[in-house]
């Protein structure tokens, strides 16, 4: 851990971190989370039964957009060019699971960029299956695996239990 946080100068006032010393490199972040619901609505999603349309290619374009707009959200995020973003989903009986891959060349990580896809691709998912199920829930998102920069490499347990997803 480090002793102080980032995002607060010496006086404890927020601030972006200057990034402009360092060297663009590759970085990639990975991040899941799930969309919890009834049976009957994952059972919706897999046959493209949802009234509002196709779920999974909506919450795909929506995690995309907003991989590329998580600096408009987050206020101390530095404004990436985002060079590639992945979303896969995995439909369970009570929960459709999100992967985000997001990968960059520059300075500073994606980690912000692949949760905020995760999020919103959720947020997507809960919108358009809203009317046939008030019970969703979003939850379980957390960073994965983080690659590249100065702190290297980083891979969370696959057998922690607060967060193992089978993906």
């Amino acid at each position: 851990m480090p002793d102080r946080l980032t995002h607060l100068d010496p006086l404890g006032r927020a601030r972006m971190v200057d990034v402009t010393p360092k060297d663009p490199s590759h970085r990639r972040a990975v991040a899941r989370g799930r969309v919890h619901m009834q049976p009957e609505t994952t059972a919706l999603v897999a046959r493209g039964s949802v009234g509002k349309g196709d779920v999974l290619n909506v919450a795909r374009v929506a995690g995309i957009q907003a991989a590329k707009r998580a600096s408009d959200l987050i206020p101390l995020c530095h404004p990436l060019l985002v060079g590639a973003v992945l979303i896969n989903f995995h439909i369970d009986d009570a929960f459709i699971e999100i992967e985000a891959h997001v990968d960059t060349v520059d300075r500073t990580g994606v980690e912000m960029e692949a949760l905020t896809a995760v999020s919103v691709a959720a947020l997507t998912i809960y919108d358009m299956c809203k009317s046939a199920d008030r019970t969703m829930t979003i939850g379980d998102i957390a960073l994965w695996e983080k690659t590249g920069g100065r702190s290297g490499t980083f891979r969370r347990e696959v057998g922690d239990p607060e967060l193992d997803l089978g993906i």
